[in-house]
């Protein structure tokens, strides 16, 4: 089966198994996963001498993380962060975590501000696949698409959103040349940790990528 463009943040089903960095066999708990038709992360590396994707496996607890290649002949459906988004409507108001709770409410606000965005981390995973990563102190992580620098005022109203929550929030802007956290681009807006598939780049602006 065929995809199109691929993208950080996207999540993977596989009809077959992933390959390890070094090609050695998977550990105990990455096979139970793929067992459970868990799926896998998009990560920002480059693709391997194959044209193999870069992916990230998880279990069910912190430590519990593999990096990987995954053939991509073997996906078989693509979970995107903003196809994970339109669910939040749908989560109950008392939802059994902060996390969950947290991206219920601020959905209809980041839906008003017309960027494509949605949850990454334990709270995409779970949406996606059911699978229960969440504890009661997960954090609430979100990427958010930006293919221009945001004006003043949409740069004020995302951060009043993000002020006052249940939950810590990790936000993530995907530039489309690369992603960066939100809190340290407010902190040091002349000088931005850009992750990119060729590694992390420290540039003056994200958007044009300029070291």
């Amino acid at each position: 089966m065929t995809h199109g463009l691929l993208r950080a943040h996207d999540l993977l089903y596989a009809a077959g198994m992933p390959r390890t960095l070094n090609d050695a066999p998977l550990p105990d708990w990455a096979l139970q996963a793929c067992h459970k038709e868990a799926p896998m992360v998009v990560r920002r590396a480059p693709r391997g001498a194959d044209g193999a994707i870069a992916v990230g496996l998880r279990g069910q607890v912190r430590h519990e993380r593999l990096a990987a290649f995954l053939a991509r002949n073997a996906i078989t459906r693509v979970a995107t962060p903003e196809m994970l988004a339109a669910r939040a409507s749908a989560l109950p108001h008392d939802a059994p975590f902060a996390a969950l709770r947290t991206l219920r409410a601020l959905a209809p606000g980041l839906d008003a501000l017309g960027w494509a965005w949605g949850p990454t981390g334990g709270v995409g995973f779970l949406l996606a696949s059911g699978l229960p990563v969440l504890c009661t102190d997960s954090d609430l992580d979100l990427v958010v698409r930006m293919a221009h620098a945001p004006c003043a005022a949409q740069r004020e109203q995302l951060v009043r959103m993000l002020e006052q929550t249940e939950c810590r929030i990790d936000l993530q802007i995907d530039t489309g040349r690369g992603g960066f956290a939100l809190r340290d681009w407010l902190a040091w807006p002349h000088r931005t940790l850009l992750k990119t598939d060729s590694g992390p780049r420290l540039v003056a602006d994200p958007w044009n990528d300029q070291a």
